[in-house]
């Protein structure tokens, strides 16, 4: 017995690059069988290199497609058409996230889609939504900078910085995975197909949070703190004698720990400094403080000594480090397979654990297989996840 959350759930995935192929490799980890729809020439990250893995393949692409199979079809083709027509019609869920407009001209769009399959959950993934903004390229970078992300990311002396990885494209899509399994159960319950419909901006407004309700309910423009935080103090990177330690004073409980901590006990009935609102008001007579102190020891030493009563701190590690320090937490954060190695899903259920059960596809690697089963009669159609019978 497959005991996998989502055995059953068949998934059209015509995403690419990396919002919707993040969506549907975690609904393949969860059990879902996910049919990775791409042109001929491939989805664009095969081709994002260096670095490639051992055996040539771009790790971009590795990783976002693990739990997939390839299916190449070229939609310009009526035959193939008639195929995706087949896909959508048995499959529970599509995903897509080309530029508003593109899937209505090659006929699947929601209108199409839901009259082929009444039941079918519709996921559109957009850069600007699909009114005034369709017609814009939606890339991570270009979202970052527009929405706002960009002016509170950097120091308040240099330019605007990006994050260091797509993270609007992350964010949007979590929050269409999130939509996805709302439409499910609630198809569940009776109520059928529905469209999901998610835009990066909107999903960078809502993760700026704290910034956004800022401006929203203060009329405050944040601006670049650089690592500090703007109401929040101390919280912020500091030098110790062997690299930098984050350190994150979230109440003056911890505030009053930490002072003790560095032996300074004084320092937290200072009035400058005794509450939050204080300390943010005079940060910069209250860091070079804490720089001196810090200086005396290296990062292990304070993590060690300030963990120990409850001050959250932590070193700034590279990947290397971090990968290493979740393993010996006990996180297991690796999952490998056949020699591809992935960051296991951070998902964790007691019952129905995620599983990498296939490892990226080659290009159309199961095109044969799925095109005779898409293209016979529906009486031969393989139910969902019965991956094992047709690698």
């Amino acid at each position: 017995m497959d005991e996998s959350a989502l055995s059953g759930v068949r998934v059209a995935d015509f995403s690419r690059v990396l919002a919707g192929p993040l969506v549907t490799m975690t609904l393949g980890d969860l059990g879902a069988d996910v049919i990775k729809v791409e042109p001929p020439r491939g989805d664009d990250t095969r081709q994002w290199g260096p670095p490639h893995a051992p055996d040539g393949n771009a790790t971009y692409f590795l990783a976002a497609n693990r739990n997939k199979r390839s299916l190449v079809l070229d939609l310009k083709s009526q035959a193939d058409r008639e195929t995706a027509r087949r896909l959508i019609r048995h499959s529970d869920v599509l995903v897509e996230n080309f530029r508003p407009g593109v899937m209505d001209r090659l006929g699947f769009g929601w209108e199409d889609a839901h009259k082929l399959n009444p039941n079918l959950i519709y996921c559109s993934i957009s850069g600007f939504g699909r009114e005034a903004g369709a017609g814009m390229v939606g890339y991570d970078a270009v979202i970052q900078a527009v929405g706002g992300l960009m002016s509170v990311t950097g120091t308040p002396d240099a330019d605007p910085v990006k994050a260091g990885v797509a993270v609007v494209d992350v964010l949007a899509g979590l929050n269409a995975l999130t939509g996805i399994l709302a439409a499910l159960h609630a198809r569940q319950n009776g109520m059928g197909g529905q469209r999901v419909d998610v835009s990066l901006l909107n999903s960078v407004l809502s993760a700026l949070a704290n910034h956004s309700s800022a401006y929203l309910n203060a009329d405050v423009v944040p601006a670049r703190v650089g690592n500090a935080h703007p109401s929040i103090e101390p919280y912020s990177t500091f030098p110790t004698a062997d690299g930098t330690l984050m350190l994150c004073v979230g109440n003056d409980r911890q505030f009053v720990a930490l002072c003790g901590a560095l032996g300074m006990p004084g320092l937290a009935t200072d009035t400058r400094f005794a509450t939050n609102e204080a300390r943010v008001s005079h940060r910069d007579e209250l860091r070079p403080v804490l720089v001196t102190a810090l200086a005396g020891h290296d990062r292990r030493h304070w993590t060690s000594v300030l963990s120990s009563v409850g001050v959250p701190c932590g070193s700034v590690n590279d990947l290397a480090d971090a990968f290493r320090m979740a393993e010996s937490l006990g996180l297991k954060p690796i999952d490998r397979l056949d020699g591809f190695a992935s960051v296991r899903s951070p998902i964790g259920l007691s019952a129905t654990p995620p599983r990498t059960r296939l490892t990226p596809p080659h290009l159309d690697e199961h095109g044969p297989e799925l095109r005779a089963w898409l293209d016979g009669p529906t009486s031969t159609l393989l139910p969902p996840n019965s991956l094992e019978k047709i690698q």
